[in-house]
């Protein structure tokens, strides 16, 4: 279906040809039936929203505008009509300097070059090194308009890093406790590898100090273990060891932990993460890569489990350390798995679970709903722990994820990554890009759009982040909410009917409690009968002739569903919809409909302007209109001599031929010869005849004005050549091409020759046939010979003529 301005006409989006056939063994036997399906545009954001306002109106979408100019309403159009997409307001005779159009822009405030960690031969401090480009935006967004910029991120050498060792010291990490007392300096060493700034530190947690999670019986309040092992009171959450560069350090003050115990298989784990995370002044996090491995081989309470406790108040989030222990364990639930979340996401916080393989399957899970987290397998007694987290920390480290801070009501975000060796994503995969290695750098693009203006109209900003680091850029959201013709409104203007409103683009926006387009009345006076009356085109038509609605004395017309489609007049009696169509389409699709009567272009005439005053469809080869024998109505030809017919009276299906028709004038006044010879003067003196002495000094076929080149027989078999041209001239050859006599000798010898030939060929045919007769049948005798079989028998009546008689005394003798 490729009739386009059908479908523009129509307001279609696509129309499809179906059909149904009867097909068996991959073939098509017969179509059952065939259909076109289309699917209809919607109408456009701009017309539905009726917006009364320039502000209005550009909110409701990017691709509308607001003709400011005060002439622009027709008689009957509402004032909504102002508002519409830009070409539509162009059409309808808006100047485009008069459109209002703003466009949203980005602006970058702050682009500091991307840095590593040594410049100039000198090491920066962690609030110094730059990863991620540009640091600072403004954007002005307009509603519906998506306003696009790039982000650039750059993983620097040698960053500094915090680790903090979160461990579980139930009983059954007795022997777990042994080999993390010379983690410090191990751990130390290793991450020198990494980066030439690490500091470490320590915490330890049990469980929530009430039953029944911990006994609390004064015996088991001091010593938990059985009586045979010494064990420390239990309590929530220590912090032992405040970050320190100081690996000795570390280990000196875990060597001097004790194992404690509780009740129940779940410990307090989430109690210790929560105070880790937000008491960033008591364990001495810095602006830089923040690590915290949690070590356990147990599962963890959550929020609600408290109750069991008789604890009912949620977790506030907030850091209750009193001489590094968490005092509010008996206070507050255990924080839910979201709440952690969001404070190790506010706090930059990536978090490493080394759990044993029998609690895996668990914290996999827990990993996936914390983003930058790993999971890693400790050993029965923790003997692989710092291989497990120089592998997570090297899997958490390649990989960038952009995060942002809440957005405000109708603002949407999307991400476009491109990563290493051209590889990008959209979507939720378009956040980040992994296999980062240092030093290497991907870029971000990142589009922001409004839908709407907020209520109070006020600057936002939002935040975007890499997970796991401290650094951020900043990004003020400014909103268009109104055109720049809004600030030199007139307000009480003369032209409001009296200062009943403010004049502003164009428009006259009516002070509260007045209507109409130029506020000329109030509430109140709306349909009553006097005002109805002047909405009626006589007594006996409807009101606004039922195609609007009467305001205030005035005729506000319908919109249609289309918005190519409008009605018009002082009493909507007009539309641009109802004029005479032809071949399907308004106007022939050569002009243009007002109040249902068509507007044709040039060149174009007739109700429907399917009417051509074009002449050159009508162009014969001679150039002559309709060949000189009709005329050109409407771009086609009619013939006014009943012979001739064809697009161009051209053709004559009973006429002779041209050469025909003036073989006879030709002959008698080129020749003296012919049937005319005696009439010539009378007969053909109709066309001027110029004479040429060989046949190549005619014209040729093609050459205007000349349409027909003739060859024609007289009565002696001569050929004569003649053009015939539409001017009446008939240049013929001066000289005839008459046929010779016969040549007799020639004629005999070759027709005697040819029947000689022919009786020995015939000949040579019958010899050749009895030679192959006689080689078949003698070749027959001898296969019958080969075959032939003699009778060897003896006749049974035959005797011997000989007799032979033996003496009987014969002896031999």
């Amino acid at each position: 279906f490729t009739d386009n301005a059908y479908i523009k006409e129509h307001r279609l989006i696509k129309c499809s040809l179906i059909w149904i056939s009867c097909v068996s063994g991959g073939r098509e036997l017969r179509m059952m039936d065939v259909f076109v399906v289309c699917v209809c545009a919607d109408g456009n954001e701009c017309t539905k929203a009726s917006a009364q306002s320039c502000g209005e109106c550009i909110q409701a979408g990017e691709k509308c505008g607001w003709c400011t100019d005060e002439d622009f309403l027709k008689q009957g159009e509402q004032k909504s009509t102002r508002c519409d997409e830009i070409e539509a307001l162009i059409t309808k005779g808006c100047s485009k300097a008069s459109i209002e159009d703003p466009r949203g822009t980005v602006t970058v405030n702050k682009n500091q070059a991307l840095t590593d960690r040594t410049k100039d031969g000198v090491k920066l401090k962690p609030d110094q090194i730059t990863q991620i480009q540009p640091q600072k935006l403004t954007l002005d967004l307009r509603s519906g308009e998506a306003q696009t910029f790039n982000l650039t991120f750059k993983r620097a050498e040698d960053y500094p890093i915090d680790l903090y060792y979160l461990m579980d010291l139930s009983y059954s990490m007795k022997d777990d406790l042994e080999n993390v007392k010379n983690l410090g300096t191990d751990l130390m060493f290793e991450m020198q590898k990494i980066t030439s700034d690490f500091r470490i530190g320590f915490g330890s947690f049990v469980e929530k100090t009430v039953m029944p999670y911990i006994s609390t019986t004064p015996a088991k309040l001091l010593n938990p273990c059985t009586s045979d092992q010494n064990c420390t009171s239990p309590f929530s959450y220590k912090n032992v060891l405040s970050l320190t560069a100081d690996g000795s350090q570390f280990n000196n003050l875990v060597s001097k932990q004790q194992i404690s115990g509780n009740l129940d298989s779940p410990e307090g784990g989430f109690d210790a993460i929560m105070q880790v995370t937000v008491c960033a002044n008591q364990i001495g996090w810095r602006n830089v890569t923040r690590l915290l491995v949690f070590s356990t081989d147990a599962g963890f309470h959550f929020a609600g489990d408290g109750k069991l406790g008789g604890i009912v108040l949620p977790n506030d989030g907030k850091c209750h350390l009193q001489e590094n222990m968490y005092t509010m364990s008996h206070y507050y639930d255990y924080p839910s798995i979201a709440h952690l979340v969001q404070k190790l996401s506010e706090n930059n916080i990536q978090t490493i679970f080394a759990v044993t393989e029998e609690f895996q399957p668990v914290y996999q899970e827990l990993k996936n709903l914390i983003p930058k987290s790993a999971v890693g397998t400790l050993s029965s007694d923790s003997g692989n722990v710092i291989k497990l987290i120089i592998d997570a920390y090297n899997s958490l480290s390649s990989e960038i994820i952009l995060e942002n801070s809440r957005l405000p009501e109708g603002v949407s975000i999307s991400y476009i990554s491109h990563c290493k060796n051209g590889v990008s994503e959209k979507g939720e995969n378009g956040r980040k890009c992994s296999n980062i290695s240092i030093g290497d750098q991907v870029t971000f693009e990142v589009a922001v759009t409004a839908k709407g203006c907020p209520s109070n109209g006020k600057s936002e900003t939002i935040k975007i982040k890499p997970l796991g680091f401290t650094e951020e850029v900043e990004i003020v959201l400014n909103f268009i909410c109104e055109c720049e013709c809004h600030e030199d409104g007139i307000p009480n203007s003369p032209a409001c009917h009296f200062g009943n409103g403010t004049l502003e683009c164009g428009a006259c926006r009516c002070n509260e409690g007045r209507i109409g387009r130029v506020c000329e009345c109030s509430k109140d006076e709306v349909r009553t009968e006097d005002l109805d009356a002047n909405c009626r085109m006589d007594n006996g038509t409807d009101i606004c002739s039922n195609n609007g609605d009467c305001v205030c004395g005035t005729c506000e017309c319908k919109k249609r569903d289309n918005p190519e489609e409008r009605y018009s007049g002082k009493f909507c009696e007009c539309d641009n919809f109802n004029c005479d169509r032809s071949n399907n389409k308004l106007c022939g699709g050569h002009g243009r409909c007002e109040c249902r009567k068509c507007i044709c272009d040039a060149n174009y005439t007739g109700s429907a302007c399917d009417c051509s005053l074009d002449t050159s469809t009508c162009l014969a080869s001679n150039k002559q209109i309709c060949n000189g024998r009709g005329i050109c109505e409407c771009g086609v030809c009619k013939c006014t001599d009943s012979k001739f017919q064809g697009p161009t009276c051209e053709i004559c299906p009973t006429c002779p031929g041209v050469c025909t028709e003036h073989k006879d004038c030709v002959q008698c006044r080129a020749f003296g010869t012919g049937d005319k010879k005696d009439t010539c003067e009378k007969e053909c003196s109709y066309f001027n005849l110029i004479i040429k002495k060989k046949k190549e000094e005619l014209p040729q076929p093609n050459d205007q004005p000349y349409i027909n080149h003739c060859k024609e027989r007289d009565a002696n078999d001569c050929w004569f050549f003649f053009t015939y041209a539409t001017k009446n001239d008939v240049p013929p050859s001066g000289k005839k091409k008459c046929p010779s006599g016969p040549d007799i000798i020639p004629i005999v010898a070759g027709v005697v020759a040819g029947i000689v030939l022919i009786g020995l060929a015939l000949l040579i045919i019958w010899k050749l046939l009895m030679i192959i007769h006689d080689r078949r049948e003698f070749a027959k005798f001898e296969k019958e010979k080969m075959n032939a079989k003699w009778d060897a028998g003896e006749n049974p009546i035959y005797k011997s003529a000989v007799t032979t008689v033996v003496n009987p005394k014969y002896e031999g003798k």
